[in-house]
């Protein structure tokens, strides 16, 4: 499914941007919002990407005689194996750990960060991003809490499940449904893992209850989400996409965006919810290791 999908939205995208979208936008006059792209770069900016380019081969290098050696140290001792080797299992603390070695070296060296406090600020300004992710989260984890202590998503499972069985929907028709209130609700929570938090706990077993599987429930989530995340101001790249676009349009806005991804998010989200209902109507497999029913 996922690779008749990646199909399906290049030739889909391709079409809106060739029949709807260029032909809005108009002529493009580069004189006046020419974005400066070519930077020349300091003596001092220089030297720090050669130094941090030294580091690299040296950080490499030490990840390499850890993993290339039958019993290197970043194998797993047991098996000598990379799979589930301490290497696999500290990958994030490996790259952090790389990108702040690297990062500090570029900052002394092209004397960037003038002392230990600087380089708290650009850690602290980094962090900032994720300001809105941390308190959206901290209240979709109460949420999840509290509604699995109140057996409240067990209730509405059994009780949504009667309530399909009896309308006797097809499954194709259900999880249509399914998708466009995930695209819905994608314009007003812009996280995906807060979204899924919130509506794994009844959707999840309310579909697999009516034989849905659990897999088929969050592909129909995924494509809901995905169609609709460049229209919603509450996507967490929604302020990267706007930079761009006004590197060459000073007076685009949000509006500008929305009203231009629009044609986007309607045609994929109906292109997309009709080969998914084809799919569920053939039964074909979504994948070598998932299947769409729950076998009777």
């Amino acid at each position: 499914f996922i690779v008749v999908s990646t199909l399906l939205v290049s030739i889909v995208g391709t079409w809106v941007t060739e029949k709807i979208i260029i032909p809005q936008l108009g002529s493009y006059d580069s004189t006046d919002n020419k974005p400066q792209l070519n930077h020349a770069l300091t003596p001092q900016e220089k030297r720090g990407l050669k130094a941090v380019a030294g580091f690299s081969i040296f950080f490499i290098s030490l990840l390499l005689w850890g993993l290339i050696p039958e019993n290197g140290a970043l194998r797993n001792p047991d098996n000598n194996s990379i799979l589930n080797s301490p290497f696999i299992k500290g990958i994030v603390t490996i790259i952090a750990l790389y990108a702040g070695i690297a990062g500090t070296i570029y900052g002394k060296v092209s004397q960037s960060l003038v002392d230990n406090k600087a380089i708290i600020t650009g850690m602290e300004n980094s962090m900032a991003t994720m300001a809105s992710y941390l308190v959206l989260m901290f209240f979709a984890a109460q949420f999840v809490n509290y509604f699995s202590w109140s057996q409240l998503g067990i209730i509405f499972a059994i009780k949504g499940a009667k309530g399909l069985q009896t309308l006797d929907l097809s499954p194709s028709f259900l999880l249509v449904i399914f998708v466009f209130l995930a695209a819905s609700i994608n314009l007003l929570i812009g996280s995906a893992s807060a979204k899924w938090a919130l509506m794994a706990p009844i959707f999840v077993p309310m579909l697999l209850l009516s034989g849905i599987t659990p897999e088929t429930t969050q592909l129909a989530f995924r494509i809901g989400d995905s169609s609709t995340n460049i229209i919603t101001p509450l996507m967490p790249y929604f302020g990267v996409v706007m930079a761009f676009i006004q590197r060459y349009d000073k007076s685009a806005g949000i509006g500008t965006i929305i009203a231009t991804m629009l044609p986007y998010s309607i045609i994929f989200l109906i292109t997309w919810s009709l080969l998914l209902a084809t799919w569920i109507t053939f039964d074909w497999p979504l994948g070598p290791n998932a299947t769409i029913f729950i076998a009777k």
